[in-house]
């Protein structure tokens, strides 16, 4: 049965509520369907074991065809929505009421178009800030909406280290939407990234790191500098190299050869001064536990790389060779330096070794010799990079934990929390 009003009309609804008694729109009553309709069933209440079962029985003993359905929870409540089809002459609306009536949830119903939603090309958006008001989330939602883009669904992906939210987003100007986002980025000092949703995304398979100030906190020629005895200069070059201002390769040669007939054991203390970036462990393991592999490419040297490749069971680690003789620092290479070029270069030897398109490949670093390796990959992220960085990238990550790139990825907090949860219970039968 459905009321008369969904008989007048395609886009009538009512109502059926507790605490007290159903409820119904004045003048509605039920009356038998004459042919089948397409009819939106929301259901909304406090959330409880056997809901969604119970009701989709109770549907399959009405044999309605259930044609779509999403639900919710948020907070311990429930928002679930059905499109169905009842065939003529059956009583579902009743039935459905009952249904309700007996759990204390809220039920509606509305005729709609038969037509199943199809989605056009869907951008995915992720805001990420320590923290995320009102304000931040209003200015990315007005800036979606002057895109003339409609927002499909939104997932909170995390509270901790950062506060950060995915927009499933469709039929929207995608270059309008990029600047319009980006602006408001830059005003309310929040990161924001825009990629297209599809496979290539839930299949990326590779993520190439740089190392000093991405993977570490610290520069390693700049720790060598410091217990050599001689930093200032070192990590003035350094600051600049990072900035674009001079040449790397000029640059790193001149760095290097103030170290000249310092001992070999400066490398080795040097390497213990070393401090993983918060959240790099995470980073690593979660990308692990998705099959993912994992590269480094350095503009520093083998015996960090090697060092980290080992602690942290990287797949690829690429970087300058120091040259030593006799236990001592030549102050020169041996080996062609790991520059701006050579790092796209590299990225795509590994790519093609991996079987993995570029489309598929997730960069991530800081500095100005990182920008073509950013630019080759399918998603180059710029991560508390210097200014020129941030804006030729895809897009930035401005908090210092690295694992808040996982959120960009489609991971999200409580996926990473429950996983380290499982792997840390013992066994069944230990």
């Amino acid at each position: 049965m459905l009321p008369d009003a969904f008989a007048a009309s395609g886009s009538s609804s009512f109502r059926a509520t507790k605490p007290s008694c159903a409820r119904v729109f004045p003048g509605a009553s039920f009356e038998e369907v004459s042919s089948p309709r397409t009819i939106l069933i929301r259901v909304t209440g406090a959330d409880g074991p056997g809901i969604t079962s119970d009701l989709l029985g109770l549907l399959a003993q009405l044999e309605a065809d259930v044609q779509d359905m999403e639900q919710v929870v948020v907070r311990r409540q429930l928002t679930l929505g059905l499109a169905v089809v009842v065939p003529a002459g059956r009583d579902m609306v009743k039935e459905v009421l009952l249904f309700g009536w007996e759990r204390g949830l809220d039920i509606d119903f509305e005729v709609v178009d038969s037509t199943p939603t199809r989605h056009s090309e869907r951008q995915v958006v992720t805001v990420l800030a320590p923290e995320l008001g009102p304000g931040d989330l209003a200015s990315t939602t007005a800036a979606i909406a002057a895109s003339d883009g409609n927002i499909d669904r939104i997932t909170r992906m995390s509270r901790y280290p950062v506060w950060s939210y995915e927009f499933l987003v469709e039929k929207c100007d995608v270059e309008k939407l990029q600047a319009s986002l980006m602006q408001v980025a830059a005003d309310r000092h929040i990161d924001i990234a825009v990629q297209p949703h599809g496979l290539h995304r839930r299949s990326t398979r590779l993520v190439v790191l740089d190392v000093d100030s991405t993977l570490i906190r610290n520069e390693v020629i700049d720790l060598l500098a410091e217990v050599a005895g001689d930093g200032g200069r070192v990590a003035e070059l350094t600051e600049r190299a990072m900035r674009g201002e001079i040449d790397f390769e000029d640059s790193l040669r001149e760095r290097v050869a103030l170290l000249a007939g310092q001992p070999e054991s400066v490398i080795h203390d040097a390497i213990g001064r070393m401090v993983l970036t918060p959240g790099a462990r995470t980073f690593v393991r979660t990308l692990r536990r998705l099959g993912y592999r994992i590269a480094i490419i350095s503009g520093g040297f083998t015996h960090f790389t090697d060092h980290l490749a080992e602690l942290l069971d990287l797949d690829h680690a690429h970087a300058n060779r120091l040259e030593v003789e006799d236990g001592v620092l030549t102050g020169r290479l041996s080996s062609e330096v790991v520059d701006a070029d050579a790092k796209a270069a590299l990225l795509r030897r590994i790519a093609a070794a991996e079987g993995v398109p570029l489309e598929q490949v997730v960069a991530v670093g800081d500095g100005a010799n990182d920008l073509p390796m950013l630019q080759t990959a399918g998603l180059g992220i710029a991560f508390n990079a210097k200014p020129a960085v941030r804006d030729a990238a895809d897009t930035t990550v401005n908090v210092p934990y690295l694992d808040a790139i996982l959120f960009m990825l489609g991971v999200t907090r409580e996926e990473v929390e429950a996983a380290d949860a499982q792997a840390a219970a013992p066994a069944i039968g230990a």
